[in-house]
């Protein structure tokens, strides 16, 4: 493992006590098979290392650090040892990070300690996904934001994608003859069935193919199969496989991040109504993961009229909003609350208002036509994911 190592001291201590000190620690570091490298130069502290971290060699430290901190990125390391007051000194640096809601660390203790955490920061740091996604169909007509590089930029996150056919999920469907019903929720038998039918046959192909994750081009099948999706994709979300509607895969890509690093499931939705004064967004869609919702009931799919939607209603609590762009590199996530729930005729089934912050930059820089919503507040934890991968927040 490489570090880089940067230093900073008061003026009020001599170079030659604090350097001492410092070649102490980096020589029981070295002897743990770790290689580090003293930086002169700040603007070098992100090159040729796997983690770089801020040396506090002392106190007084405190303002040296305010003067670069806005030159680098989360989270922060501060490297101490347990003399000329240089942990104090990290303490204080760190309680200014969380003030400013910016993640960090101190890493103080033995050589032995220091070897072991610096280690699981760097598996930490460096953590990809390595999961198999499926592309079932083409990305639906009207993403156009969409390029098909996304697929091969993705492997940056350690996600490969498999291009399954359409009409392979029709096929399988079309064999299947005992179909199982998983919901008990009262509805026509004959859509429920054939939306269960449907279940299967995605499901078996998530087999066949070992996919963790898909997204599937659903509405190609009201036409081919009468049937939906909806009820099959909010399904496995909740037996932990990753799934998205219409071939979205920017979409699935950031849900599966929030799978994986969070270990959450999340909602999939379409902004309808946005109050940029009042900081509310109305976000509908006809699927959902049951698990998020506290009541569910079930209706057609909104824009065909057929088949099976779900109507899901979130309990009133905090909540972030999430978004990917096709190029993997810009991030819209802020944090908020979910107001209430709807049930207009003129959206798709499952409706949410919530407030955010800063709902304008959906209008002036959207990222796509779809917005991730989870449960909970996960802002800093996902940007300090996304940093490494060099995705900026807009």
């Amino acid at each position: 493992m490489k570090i880089n190592i940067y230093p900073i001291s008061s003026s009020l201590h001599t170079k030659a006590s604090l350097d001492a000190h410092t070649k102490t620690l980096l020589e029981e570091l070295k002897e743990r098979n770790i290689e580090y490298h003293l930086l002169n130069d700040i603007t070098n502290f992100y090159q040729d290392a796997d983690i770089s971290v801020i040396l506090v060699q002392s106190g007084g430290s405190e303002n040296v650090f305010k003067q670069i901190y806005t030159s680098l990125k989360e989270p922060y390391y501060l490297l101490t040892y347990g003399t000329n007051n240089s942990l104090a000194a990290s303490l204080e640096i760190l309680s200014f990070l969380h003030n400013n809601h910016l993640e960090g660390e101190v890493l103080h203790g033995s050589s032995d300690y220091l070897a072991k955490r610096l280690e699981i920061i760097n598996q930490k740091a460096h953590k990809k996904l390595d999961t198999s996604l499926g592309l079932i169909g083409h990305p639906s007509d009207w993403l156009i934001g969409f390029e098909m590089d996304t697929i091969d930029k993705a492997k940056k996150f350690g996600m490969n994608f498999t291009f399954i056919p359409i009409e392979e999920v029709e096929r399988t469907y079309q064999a299947i003859e005992d179909v199982k019903i998983f919901t008990h929720l009262d509805f026509d038998k004959e859509a429920l069935k054939d939306a269960n039918k449907l279940y299967q046959a995605i499901k078996k192909i998530k087999d066949e193919y070992h996919l963790d994750a898909l997204t599937i081009r659903c509405f190609d099948l009201l036409k081919s199969l009468r049937t939906t999706a909806c009820l099959a994709l909010a399904k496995l979300n909740d037996e932990s496989t990753t799934a998205a509607c219409e071939g979205d895969v920017p979409s699935l890509i950031a849900m599966h991040i929030v799978r994986k690093v969070l270990g959450l499931t999340s909602f999939q939705a379409n902004p309808s109504k946005i109050d940029v004064t009042n900081s509310i967004i109305t976000l509908a869609h006809c699927t959902i993961p049951f698990s998020m919702c506290e009541k569910i009931s079930l209706d057609t799919h909104f824009e065909s009229g057929i088949g099976v939607g779900i109507h899901g209603e979130i309990k009133p609590q905090n909540a972030t909003i999430f978004r990917l762009n096709a190029n993997l590199d810009q991030c819209y996530i802020e944090e908020g609350e979910i107001l209430s729930n709807q049930y207009e005729i003129d959206l798709c089934r499952t409706q949410i208002n919530c407030r955010f912050p800063h709902l304008d930059k959906i209008l002036t820089h959207p990222l796509g036509n779809h917005e991730i919503i989870i449960l909970g507040h996960h802002k800093r934890t996902l940007l300090s994911y996304l940093k490494q991968f060099n995705i900026e927040e807009i």
